[in-house]
């Protein structure tokens, strides 16, 4: 069954691992939330670079039973044409396909990401700060 009550960004995904402010947030919708593979790739190079083991960083992710979406052609195309309209706010190849992935999905995302609330209403989907 797919969900989608809420796209989760890497931010999200990170704040919640580790336990920040904003975690709750992100716990309270786990259980519907989703994410894209290019938002998880990103989770998972932030946990190595902190040293943690792939093996056991790889287990704890997959224990959060996440729905992961891939990357397909429909949500890269989408993520190229938000480039115009994200380009001033800085946001990352990354951040673009949360907010294609949150497109799709006519989801809202969850980030601690300011930037991307900035650009929201002009791209039409709705963002979350977490904190």
């Amino acid at each position: 069954m797919s969900r989608g009550g809420h796209v989760l960004d890497a931010s999200a995904l990170l704040c919640l691992l580790f336990d920040e402010p904003g975690a709750d947030r992100v716990e309270r919708v786990l259980h519907d939330a989703l994410i894209s593979a290019a938002n998880l790739a990103e989770v998972m190079s932030k946990l190595v670079d902190r040293g943690l083991d792939g093996t056991e960083a790889l287990s704890d992710l997959r224990e959060l039973d996440l729905e992961v979406v891939a990357l397909d052609r429909a949500q890269a195309e989408a993520a190229g044409l938000l480039r115009s309209a994200t380009r001033e706010a800085g946001l990352s190849l990354g951040d673009r396909a949360c907010l294609a992935l949150a497109q799709q999905r006519s989801a809202p995302t969850l980030t601690t990401d300011r930037r991307q609330a900035d650009v929201a209403g002009a791209i039409g989907v709705t963002v979350e700060l977490i904190r």
